[in-house]
């Protein structure tokens, strides 16, 4: 079965400001939507106060350790990872609103997104800090190394492609962060991410529903946008230091890898979408949509090689761990 797009007839050429504008009903529905669904929650009630205690430094206290840290050594390096990537939110507020504009429906929502991604770097640093759970110097470093850096994002040239890209990315963080809650060893703290992991995908479901109809709308520019960022996919933490030794050890843990990245994110958004089965494209649209199921079919083929290394090194690990114990 194929799905045709509603096609606009003559010679309507599409701009970001002419997308933007034909997509504010479609927002302000999905804004309405979200906002009756979205629950409120608070971050301090997800924090154990009781623990915290004075650190030294100014205050006297006790010196962080590791020994005090309870969460696993993999859940502390998804933990500083996803942290991080929050803590930028400034710069990705500055993005989107430069992108999409402070007013009307489309402006209403960037500032409520930021509102609700805001609490999450709120109650994760809450988290940490209170429990002990990482190095709080250290962690205070990174944050400064990282955002004193910035973020410009990838697809800040076209609107379909910075819309296309959260519709993924937002689940991408979801799926990140509620593994880290299972892998963390502590159930508040998973507790903690699942709320943090609904936010994310409410915020998916919002752009995913906006790419829908930027596919009927735009139909071959939406395909070309969709196929580009898939192919180009990375997550917006990717410039924070160390990030490619912590995405190595995330993914031989589980949390997200290939395998996830394909089956877990890309598959339910484009089959949500029906985006491998939209007919009456032109040349251009076409050739995106071809390519998209090449590239798909291979990063398939990647994940598979990725899931045999994997299993090939866990059980190296578990005979070592096996022989040092006997």
């Amino acid at each position: 079965m194929t799905i045709a797009p509603a096609q606009r007839t003559g010679s309507t050429a599409w701009t970001d400001a002419r997308l933007i504008l034909a997509l504010e009903e479609v927002v302000e529905t999905e804004l309405n939507r979200h906002l009756k669904v979205a629950k409120e929650w608070m971050p301090h009630e997800f924090i154990p106060w009781s623990q915290g205690r004075d650190f030294d430094g100014v205050l006297g206290g006790e010196a962080w350790e590791l020994e005090q840290s309870r969460v696993t050594p993999l859940g502390r390096i998804s933990l500083v990872v996803n942290l991080l990537t929050e803590d930028n939110l400034p710069s990705y507020h500055h993005e989107i609103a430069t992108m999409f504009g402070r007013e009307g429906a489309w402006g209403t929502w960037v500032h409520r997104w930021t509102a609700e991604e805001g609490r999450h770097g709120i109650a994760l640093r809450d988290y940490l800090l209170t429990t002990r759970a990482v190095d709080p110097v250290a962690l205070e470093r990174a944050r400064m190394d990282h955002m004193s850096a910035g973020f410009e994002s990838d697809n800040s040239h076209s609107m379909l492609h910075s819309v296309a890209y959260v519709a993924f990315q937002e689940l991408a963080t979801r799926i990140s962060h509620r593994n880290t809650g299972h892998f963390a060893g502590d159930p508040l703290c998973e507790q903690l991410l699942a709320k943090i992991a609904n936010d994310e995908n409410l915020h998916m479901v919002f752009y995913r529903n906006l790419l829908k109809a930027a596919l009927e709308i735009a139909p071959d520019l939406a395909m070309q946008a969709v196929r580009d960022v898939v192919t180009d996919f990375r997550m917006p933490g990717h410039g924070m230091p160390g990030f490619e030794r912590s995405a190595a050890q995330i993914a031989i843990g589980g949390i997200y890898n290939l395998r996830i990245h394909h089956d877990d994110v890309l598959q339910p958004v484009l089959r949500h979408l029906k985006v491998m089965e939209i007919g009456g494209l032109g040349p251009a649209g076409l050739q995106a949509q071809q390519e998209l199921g090449l590239f798909l079919d291979g990063l398939d083929a990647q994940a598979t090689k990725f899931d045999e290394r994997q299993a090939a090194l866990l059980a190296r690990r578990a005979a070592n761990a096996a022989r040092k114990a006997g």
